[in-house]
């Protein structure tokens, strides 16, 4: 697009959407696009800007971020550790659903997104804001995931979504903007792939995984060695639960970050949690998606194995018909939604007996459950045995069987009589 049709675009933007001087609330991240759109905000909207930052367990430079966002002219900066909310508030409940979406994803990324939104709402009101804005394109789940969770909370707040609005439709556009108004970011060769880090997973889509025959090349992993290059002898570890909930690990307990960002090092030194998926966006796109999980992955079969011990037959087979719909609760951004709620009252109560410990070993790429043992176990050796048990009558299982073959006895006659 011309420069002239650009500075017509900002002409009219300037006269359609000049704003009072209440600031604007942008999740920032400090990379190339948010500090755009930082700028771009103040350009636009001639109003102020603050920028909100939030450590999910991204290992950055927070202080750096913070100077970036003030140099392109923020008016104030939050910065926010909250890794403890995410995984005790967010990354657990989802866990105790055993939510996984289309049979592979553990929803790292789904799940940060509703804490960061909630955030900016509680910020925007504190700073009396007129709006919330995020950087999210208008092909992804993102700008879903952000707004529906603006909406859920101040259902009248204003919502700005520069991508969707701005002539800018590039990375080379971007990086012109950027040097024209003198913003500090560092240019570099692109990265050939998006990343996306947390405390439960990294993610990785875009550029060269945009093929979906073409293998990810290790050097883009970050969490896991190769299960190739893992250790030949494997480790063996225990996880106790209460009520549905990991608290410790080989007898050491933990907080809840903690205990995640402790299972992610074992995870990756041991190669498990990779994941490599075409999934379903909810706009309506495909999309190849590699992930890491490796704390996650490990929490995920530990709860399952406890669960086979702890609950019972048919609360168990009901929870499990609501994982797919919870999944993709999380996946499409109804964190906050009623039926998400709903659906999480349900599964807490279902969890409560959920409290023992769990066995596993790791091993060049695999989780596997070598034992669990619970207070609340519903197993009874004496009954399960092969051998001489005692309150059993196996003649019992006759009539059981009779009675449970009758429909399909008289479904047969039925088809009998009609020959």
């Amino acid at each position: 697009m011309n420069q002239s049709r650009r500075q017509s675009r900002a002409r009219t933007s300037t006269t359609t959407h000049r704003a009072a001087a209440s600031p604007v609330v942008l999740a920032y991240s400090g990379g190339l696009d948010t500090s755009v759109i930082l700028q771009w905000i103040q350009d636009t909207y001639h109003c102020p800007v603050v920028a909100f930052c939030a450590d999910l367990g991204q290992g950055e430079d927070l202080q750096a971020i913070k100077k970036k966002a003030l140099a392109v002219g923020a008016s104030k900066v939050y910065m926010e550790d909250l890794r403890e909310v995410f995984v005790k508030d967010y990354v657990f409940p989802m866990l105790r659903a055993n939510a996984v979406y289309e049979g592979s994803y553990l929803l790292g990324t789904s799940i940060a997104r509703p804490l960061i939104a909630r955030r900016q709402v509680e910020i925007a009101r504190k700073e009396k804001a007129m709006a919330v804005s995020h950087g999210a394109t208008g092909k992804g789940n993102d700008q879903v995931r952000f707004e529906l969770t603006y909406v859920a909370l101040s259902p009248n707040i204003r919502i700005i979504a520069p991508w969707r609005e701005w002539d800018l439709q590039s990375r080379q556009d971007l990086v012109a903007y950027a040097k024209a108004r003198r913003i500090p970011i560092t240019v570099t060769k692109a990265k050939p792939y998006s990343m996306d880090l947390n405390l439960l997973h990294i993610s990785y889509e875009g550029g060269i995984l945009e093929d979906p025959w073409a293998a990810p090349p290790e050097s883009m992993f970050q969490m896991t060695v190769s299960p190739e290059r893992a250790p030949n002898k494997s480790q063996s570890i225990e996880i106790e639960y209460a009520n549905g909930d990991p608290i410790a690990v080989d007898g050491i307990r933990l907080s809840p970050a903690s205990l995640l960002a402790h299972l992610n090092t074992l995870g990756g030194k041991h190669g498990i949690g990779r994941v490599d998926l075409v999934e379903n966006r909810y706009i309506g796109i495909k999309s190849r998606g590699v992930y890491e999980t490796p704390g996650g992955t490990i929490l995920h079969a530990a709860h399952r194995g406890l669960e086979s011990l702890t609950l019972d037959r048919e609360v168990l087979h009901v929870r499990d018909s609501l994982i797919p719909k919870y999944a993709e609760l999380v996946y499409n951004g109804y964190w906050f939604a009623p039926e998400r709620l709903m659906l999480q009252r349900a599964i807490d109560e279902a969890q409560q007996p959920v409290s023992g410990t769990v066995r596993l070993k790791l091993y060049k790429g695999n989780c596997t459950v070598t034992g669990r043992r619970s207070a609340q176990s519903l197993y009874r050796q004496t009954l399960a045995t092969f051998e001489e048990d005692e309150g059993f009558n196996q003649q019992d299982a006759g009539g059981f069987i009779r009675l449970n073959a009758l429909r399909l006895a008289l479904g047969a006659n039925r088809g009998k009589r009609k020959a």
